[in-house]
């Protein structure tokens, strides 16, 4: 995200802070990478990453389907007008009201077990998801292809699910597979693509091959591409992929102000955002960059920690910064992937606003929450 300093400064005078920031041009290059590595595979958003509905009409002006995981994520899909082709519902315990919801918008559903074979509505279409049971170079929480990992279904079972379905009077459009998410070695890929692959005698020819997302930010798209189409082919199929982090992560920032310092038995910046707005350090031990937006004569080590009365709220260790002044801003990179998704109302804390720059300007796309707004629903 290429954002100037001045321009951050601006929206956070406007907007107040903590603030998540978007940049649309970073939104469009990323989409471009995709397309331009990809070809002409179907693009779906993984819709969890950031469902800002400004976002999404952007994406869906641009061609882009989503890919859902709950009856939520559905309803913003329809709200934008997304439907039919463009809309697949994914998760590994979907419930009546998500299948109903994707049956009447005749999404495609993707099958994470034997046993949703005898629940998805009638005449659905349907992709069946694929386990490789691979080690993945991601964090445990995210390795989604693991052995041990909820999702999908064996090799084994994959063929079966597919003739099950058939006999069920579904369309099985072909296979998923989705290893994991901010996946570091492209060789994962590789190794998936690979096992599913071996199925092609057992499975006969196919319709789709669904090659998921999961890819680095600094990934080889290209490299990760042509072993994705290289599978599609194997079993003469279209290919789709589903990037989510990857099309939004560097396109925002969240901006803090500095609270204040401490030193006890480590130098601390005091910062107005927290695991309420950047969860993914506590959750993942993800590192995300840091900025400072002034300077200073004198720089130390010192972790960034949030308001929250937990341990646990530092969203960095270890950051070389200019002596922190009361007031000053950070700016959290690689935050426009699940910085807002995963934001939480925890201790009563209004979840930020979100501001878009385009063209020179600042749009507001999300209000500050107040007080009123997160305990609004307990008013029965």
């Amino acid at each position: 995200m290429s954002l100037s300093p001045e321009s951050l400064t601006d929206a956070a005078r406007e907007y107040g802070t903590p603030l998540y920031v978007y940049d649309a041009a970073e939104l469009d290059a990323a989409l471009a990478r995709v397309r331009a590595a990809f070809g002409d595979a179907r693009v779906y958003y993984a819709m969890k990453a950031n469902p800002n509905l400004t976002l999404l009409r952007r994406l869906h002006a641009a061609g882009v389907g989503f890919e859902c995981v709950s009856a939520g994520e559905i309803a913003r899909a329809e709200h934008v007008g997304a439907a039919g082709e463009s809309l697949l519902v994914n998760g590994p315990a979907k419930s009546g009201a998500e299948y109903a919801a994707g049956a009447r918008l005749g999404a495609t559903f993707i099958v994470d077990r034997d046993e949703e074979v005898a629940l998805l509505p009638p005449a659905s279409r349907a992709l069946v998801r694929v386990n490789p049971a691979l080690a993945v170079s991601t964090h445990d929480h995210l390795a989604t292809g693991a052995a041990g990992s909820k999702f999908g279904v064996t090799l084994e079972q994959a063929p079966g699910v597919l003739d099950a379905l058939r006999a069920a009077g579904h369309d099985a459009l072909g296979l998923h597979v989705h290893i994991g998410s901010a996946i570091r070695d492209a060789g994962d890929f590789t190794a998936a693509f690979g096992r599913l692959t071996d199925l092609r005698d057992r499975t006969g020819p196919l319709a789709v091959l669904d090659a998921g997302g999961g890819w680095g930010l600094d990934a080889d798209l290209h490299g990760i591409a042509r072993e994705a189409r290289a599978a599609a082919e194997a079993f003469g199929a279209e290919l789709w992929v589903e990037p989510g982090r990857y099309l939004v992560a560097r396109a925002g920032q969240l901006l803090t102000r500095v609270v204040g310092t401490k030193r006890t038995g480590r130098h601390f910046v005091l910062v107005d955002a927290g695991m309420t707005e950047l969860l993914r350090p506590m959750l993942y031990g993800a590192v995300h960059s840091v900025t400072a937006l002034w300077d200073a004569p004198e720089h130390g080590l010192w972790d960034i920690a949030g308001p929250a009365c937990e341990s646990g709220d530092v969203l960095a260790r270890g950051v070389t910064l200019p002596t922190p002044p009361r007031g000053a801003l950070l700016a959290f990179g690689e935050a426009g992937a699940y910085g807002a998704a995963m934001s939480s109302a925890y201790l009563t804390r209004s979840r930020p606003a979100e501001a878009l720059y385009e063209d020179g300007h600042w749009t507001l796309v999300r209000r500050r929450e107040t007080p009123q707004d997160v305990w609004v629903a307990e008013e029965v």
